[in-house]
């Protein structure tokens, strides 16, 4: 048995938009614009075994969140199931667009709504580790430009000012924004989602934006209690040069700075933890004529992939920790997880990852939690894939949201229990 220390954090994460339903923000009218193309497309971008296995890709209602899995009214269960799988903290989003729908008036109920849930986990000795951004905006902050607008970072503050001084007796875990680097690139330069355009100056203006508003946050934070501890969420593929060919070593070098040197670097002086999220490595080839493009070989490599044909690589869980460990901060690992329907692989996936991360402590790396992702299935809007691809430690039949943990959750619980991995 392979020991964590004493005092590590368990637990699974969630995000607003993707459970709770019923939203109105940013994405939703793009969603109903979208949907139709979406279906459509969905015979050209995914392989034939993924369109038999999952039909419902090429229906206009997979890709609009909807009432999602009614998390919004139905957290306690939700709270009371993760409570029974002996989770110890739990990681959520707070949905900016529920407490700030109109610019300069906050919805007191919304307010009162967190509270609740806030207090529904520290009754159920669960730690909250709560993300103030998790890429949805009010359809008012989406209307004057979202991240592309420097004014937003000022109104950005103006909300997490009001969020902080309501819970700062109920939360001491704060992140500020989940992965903005894929809201970036995904948002900004690929146009794939909200706010869907392909703007090279807009999307440095939103990094930078981004950046320095997570600066910000973090001294307004500090302003307001010494005892919150504010962490970066970051997203980290294992990159890797395919076929160690020499110029696929310079490229992985060059992508290796800007994918993660560049964001600890940033940070390293405004966080004091760093949110770890890895799913999958990353191949990066450069073709002829000098295009430089990644490249996933599932099953090239280890012929191990998940619902999605991510190539599953646990191992790369260690270096990902290494290269952040470099920085000095306390690790929690934010997400990690994968799309298994059947969840035939999620049991070998959590003990393989919890292996190599029980590794990577004893050589000293400063890990202290484990966010599963994710507590739930849930409406992935990643890329905009919708709700096939099923991440949850619990099944949500959509049709009935009725809750069913999946044998792996019982599998994660005896983990937790043991504190420990055999």
């Amino acid at each position: 048995m392979k020991k964590f220390p004493e005092g590590f954090l368990w637990g699974s994460a969630t995000s607003a938009h993707q459970v709770e339903g019923n939203t109105l923000n940013d994405w939703t009218q793009w969603e109903k614009d979208n949907a139709k193309r979406l279906a459509k497309e969905a015979s050209a971008k995914w392989e034939k075994w993924q369109q038999e296995k999952f039909p419902e890709m090429f229906t206009v209602e997979n890709y609009i969140s909807g009432r999602a899995t009614d998390h919004y009214n139905l957290f306690e269960k939700d709270f009371d199931l993760a409570r029974e799988g002996g989770h110890n903290a739990h990681r959520f989003s707070l949905e900016w667009s529920r407490i700030e729908p109109e610019e300069g008036k906050f919805n007191q109920e919304a307010i009162e709504h967190y509270r609740k849930v806030l207090i529904a986990l520290r009754e159920r000795g669960m730690e909250p580790f709560v993300t103030l951004w998790h890429w949805t905006s009010p359809v008012w902050i989406g209307e004057m430009g979202a991240w592309g607008n420097h004014e937003t970072g000022k109104y950005f503050l103006r909300y997490a000012e009001k969020v902080f001084a309501e819970y700062k007796d109920l939360v001491r875990f704060w992140m500020p924004f989940n992965e903005p680097g894929t809201e970036v690139s995904y948002g900004y330069l690929f146009g794939k989602q909200p706010p869907a355009i392909k703007n090279k100056k807009l999307a440095d203006a939103a990094f930078n934006n981004l950046m320095q508003t997570q600066k910000d946050v973090y001294g307004l934070a500090k302003s307001i209690s010494e005892d919150f501890q504010v962490g970066c969420s970051h997203f980290m593929f294992h990159i890797r040069p395919y076929n160690n060919l020499p110029w696929n070593i310079l490229a992985a070098k060059i992508m290796d700075y800007f994918a993660d040197y560049r964001f600890f670097k940033t940070f390293r002086n405004f966080s004091d933890f760093f949110g770890v999220q890895y799913y999958q490595p990353f191949w990066v080839n450069l073709k002829l004529g000098g295009r430089f493009w990644g490249l996933f070989e599932n099953k090239q490599k280890s012929g191990w992939c998940n619902d999605l044909g991510w190539e599953i690589f646990p191992e790369g869980l260690y270096h990902v920790l290494k290269k952040a460990a470099k920085n000095g901060k306390p690790i929690y690992i934010t997400e990690n997880g994968l799309a298994d329907s059947e969840d035939k692989d999620r049991e070998r996936f959590l003990k393989e990852h919890l292996q190599i991360l029980h590794d990577a402590i004893l050589e000293g790396i400063d890990v202290r939690g484990y966010f599963h992702w994710s507590l739930l299935d849930n409406f992935e809007f990643v890329d905009m894939r919708g709700f096939w691809p099923r991440f949850g430690l619990i099944e949500i039949d959509y049709k009935t949201l009725e809750r069913k943990p999946r044998k792996s959750f019982y599998a994660y619980r005896d983990i937790i229990k043991n504190n420990g991995v055999e």
